[in-house]
């Protein structure tokens, strides 16, 4: 009995802390509470961003009831910063640095960095975490959920609470965070030096080789590392059959694959080119990682220059939008999609993607549900940006808003599953992978699988996190057995893709993200994030 009570003491004890380990838990809802000893602290923080500093304010900061004392606060984000502030609203786009002070600390998890987004341009409120949500499913992506949000007591109301790519997210995923970390973002404060050529923006297009017609468009942060960069985007440019080695170009497809389904244009494939981050790893590859969805599903309709996107355009948007008009302006696109293989995997996680989340009317199932979950707080949001009635409409059909409107997320993305399902690719038939497996030798192991209707397979392995898949094509045992050998070493990872004439298939059909491991001596396969 004794122990019993104890036990329940210990367990009651813990409570409270077990409850905040995850501050970005979608099932729950994150309460951060913000305390300044100023009184006009929105003044101090505006003033700190329209001059361009980047200087916080220090104050305490509450996290589901744990404090942390001598944080730096400080407003982020551009229009959705600059637009609210325009109306005189009070909630606003906040980034808290938990460690500004005390550089030892973090939330239990090892995040030292809050990123709070006001829902900008999304009446619906979900764009931003149900995106986030799907892309993880697919690739390294920051993780979201909804906070309640105060500043001296007064409760400014639901925010996005963003995962951060800094540190801890590359160590998690990666499992190396001394490489090179650059932000694709351009400074629009800041203009093109005369002397650099023509650019567009994060786009990654070769302008010379000096440094400094780069920086408008990307931020290094740990201030090194031009000069891979600007390699780079040399390689991207004039050399892109050497990508494979420096590229993890799987990453780098799913999220174009990613933007286009979801009609995400405040992106690399928008008009603005940017809101994505690269990171080169300690073995010399680079890593595309997504970034700021809250205008996903159609939020943000500029695709070039020319004007905003109709209804029905966005609908259609073409999987091969930059591709076919062979657009110099975005070699991202158009060199990766220029490799047959390439542009036949992409297609194979257009599919995957359909299939999986809006063919089958997942993602309509979720995002109901992400409503309902928050729609009591969504009512009690006295700063709120856009009405209740926005909110509870914004999901199905488009709400007005000032000169233009916001589409509604089922009424685009119903009609554009529809469109790019029936796209003569989709339509015609994949190979077929199956009974993929490992044999362990005493210094190889043979990867083999039973694949039909292929002209050609192909292996993609590597070892351990970090660097790129290497490629090797697979050699048929019959008419339908195929196989390959590699190198056994620590920690093998491994999938394949069946190349048909127009089409291809990927096994595990998520991969890179999922893949088949071996963990000598064990000999079965199995499917790993």
């Amino acid at each position: 009995m004794r122990l019993f009570t104890l036990l329940f003491i210990l367990l009651h004890l813990a409570g409270p802390a077990l409850a905040q380990q995850d501050a970005y838990d979608l099932n729950k809802i994150t309460e951060i509470k913000i305390r300044f000893k100023e009184d006009k602290w929105d003044t101090i923080l505006d003033s700190l961003k329209q001059t361009g500093e980047n200087g916080r304010l220090i104050g305490d900061v509450w996290v589901n009831g744990v404090k942390y004392e001598k944080v730096g606060v400080r407003y982020k984000g551009n229009s959705s910063y600059a637009n609210p502030r325009k109306e005189g609203v009070l909630k606003l786009p906040f980034n808290i640095k938990l460690d500004e002070v005390n550089k030892q600390q973090h939330l239990p998890s090892g995040h030292t960095t809050l990123k709070l987004s006001n829902s900008f341009r999304d009446p619906s409120f979900v764009r931003e975490v149900l995106s986030y949500e799907i892309a993880g499913r697919y690739m390294p992506a920051p993780r979201a959920n909804f906070a309640k949000v105060y500043v001296n007591d007064q409760y400014l109301g639901v925010y996005h609470n963003v995962e951060s790519v800094d540190s801890r997210f590359l160590l998690q995923t990666y499992n190396d965070d001394q490489g090179v970390l650059i932000k694709c973002d351009p400074d629009w404060s800041v203009e093109q030096a005369p002397h650099c050529p023509d650019s567009d923006k994060s786009s990654l297009m070769y302008i010379g080789e000096d440094s400094t017609c780069y920086m408008r468009f990307y931020e290094l942060k740990d201030k090194y590392g031009w000069k891979d960069l600007i390699a780079f985007t040399k390689i991207l440019n004039q050399q892109p059959e050497a990508l494979e080695k420096i590229l993890q170009i799987d990453e780098t497809l799913w999220m174009l694959a990613f933007n286009n389904v979801l009609v995400n244009l405040d992106s690399y494939t928008g008009m603005l080119c940017h809101n994505y981050y690269l990171y080169r790893d300690t073995q010399g590859v680079y890593h595309t990682i997504i970034w700021d969805l809250n205008m996903s599903f159609g939020g943000f309709r500029y695709l070039t220059s020319a004007g905003q996107l109709s209804l029905e355009e966005m609908q259609k948007l073409s999987p091969f939008v930059h591709y076919t008009d062979q657009n110099s302006k975005r070699p991202l696109i158009v060199k990766l999609l220029a490799n047959p293989l390439y542009r036949k995997i992409y297609v194979a996680h257009i599919r995957t993607i359909l299939e999986e989340q809006f063919a089958n009317g997942a993602y309509l199932k979720r995002a109901t549900a992400l409503q309902q979950f928050i729609d009591k707080h969504i009512q009690e949001d006295q700063h709120k940006l856009y009405t209740y009635q926005a909110f509870q409409a914004n999901l199905l059909k488009s709400v007005p808003l000032e000169k233009t409107e916001i589409v509604g997320i089922a009424e685009l993305m119903n009609k554009r599953a529809e469109y790019l399902l029936s796209h003569p690719l989709l339509q015609r038939d994949a190979p077929t992978i199956q009974n993929v497996k490992h044999k362990i030798e005493p210094s190889t192991v043979v990867v083999s699988a039973t694949i039909q209707q292929t002209n050609k397979a192909w292996l993609f392995y590597k070892y351990g996190k970090g660097g790129a898949f290497q490629k090797l094509e697979m050699t048929p045992d019959n008419a339908t057995d195929w196989m390959a050998i590699v190198p056994k070493q620590k920690d093998l990872q491994y999938y394949i893709v069946a190349e048909g004439e127009r089409t291809a298939s990927v096994s595990p059909a998520r991969a890179s993200f999922e893949y088949y491991r071996v963990e000598t001596p064990v000999t079965t396969s199995r499917k790993v994030k």
